[in-house]
C-alpha cells in the first residue's frame, strides 16, 4: 500500500492507496517544530494496520520535510520513497518564468485535475488552503501558472486581531447577504466575498484561456482544500469538489517514478 502525505502550512494530510484506491485519510496540524520521532509516533499509529510499500511526499514546510526525510531514514529505509522536488519526472512541463518557485502542492494537484478532468480543455485548480491558489493547466497538461491570494482563515484571523471591534467568527454561510448583525455581517463578507473574488479570477483566467486555446473545450474548474466546502454551492465558476486531489496526485507521481 502506498502512504501519501501532503505537509501544507496549517494542516498535514496523509492517506493510504490500495493501488488507485483511497482506504482511509487523515487531515492533522503542521507543527515545524515536531522531530522526525513525534512525527514518526504519530503516523505510524494512523496507518497501523496497513501494509506500507511506498511512501510519496510533497512539502511546502521545509523544516518539516527535513524531518520526514530522518523518519524515512529510520523506518522506511525499505521500501520505495518519492519526494516532489527537482528531478523527480511528474509528466507536468512547468511553462513559468521560474520553475523552481512552484510549490510541489501545485504540481501533483495539477497532474491530478489533468489526469481526471482535463482530457478536453484547460483546467483551473483552486485550492483553499492557507492560500487560496488558482493554478491553470493546459489542454495538454502543462502548468502556465496562476493566481495567489490570501487564504480564508488566515484574513479573517488578521482581521480579527487589527480591528479592535471585530472578532473572529464561526465560518458559516450566513442568512443572507445583507448581514444583521456584526457576526452575519462578518460571515457574509467573507464567504460571499472569497466566493466572489474565486469567481471573478476564474473568469479572467477562462477570458485568457480562449485567446491561448480557441479551439479547446470548456474550461473545467476543480476545488480543493481544506475550506473548499465552505464556498461551495456559493461559487458560481466551481464545478467539481475533489478534497483528496493532492494525494491522488503524489500517487499518480509515485507510479511515474
Amino acid at each position: 500500500m502506498l502512504l501519501t502525505i501532503d505537509v501544507g502550512n496549517t494542516n498535514t494530510v496523509l492517506g493510504v492507496f490500495d493501488k488507485d484506491k483511497l482506504e482511509q485519510s487523515w487531515r492533522v496540524k503542521t507543527d515545524p517544530r515536531d522531530t522526525a520521532d513525534e512525527l514518526w509516533l504519530q503516523y505510524s499509529a494512523l496507518v497501523d494496520g496497513f501494509d506500507i510499500t511506498g511512501v510519496a511526499i510533497c512539502s511546502t514546510v521545509p523544516a518539516v520535510l527535513r524531518e520526514i526525510r530522518k523518519l524515512l531514514d529510520d523506518h522506511y529505509q525499505d521500501i520505495k520513497t518519492t519526494i516532489i522536488e527537482p528531478g523527480i519526472k511528474t509528466g507536468v512541463p512547468l511553462l513559468v518564468d521560474n520553475p523552481k518557485e512552484i510549490g510541489a502542492d501545485r504540481i501533483v494537484n495539477s497532474l491530478a485535475a489533468f489526469t481526471l478532468y482535463g482530457s478536453d480543455g484547460p483546467a483551473i485548480v483552486v485550492d483553499f488552503g492557507t492560500s487560496t491558489n488558482l493554478d491553470v493547466v493546459s489542454p495538454k497538461g502543462e502548468f502556465l501558472g496562476g493566481a495567489l491570494a490570501p487564504g480564508i482563515e488566515i484574513s479573517v484571523d488578521a482581521l480579527a486581531a487589527r480591528a479592535a471591534q471585530l472578532r473572529k467568527v464561526e465560518l458559516v454561510k450566513p442568512k443572507s447577504v445583507i448581514g444583521k448583525n456584526t457576526v452575519e455581517a462578518l460571515q457574509s463578507g467573507t464567504i460571499f466575498g472569497f466566493a466572489g473574488q474565486v469567481d471573478g479570477l476564474v473568469n479572467r483566467i477562462i477570458d485568457e484561456l480562449a485567446d491561448l486555446y480557441p479551439d479547446s473545450g470548456d474550461v473545467c474548474v476543480i476545488a480543493t482544500g481544506g475550506l473548499a466546502p465552505l464556498v461551495l454551492g456559493i461559487s458560481e465558476m466551481i464545478e467539481f469538489h475533489e478534497p483528496d486531489l493532492t494525494l491522488i496526485g503524489l500517487r499518480l507521481v509515485h507510479e511515474r517514478n
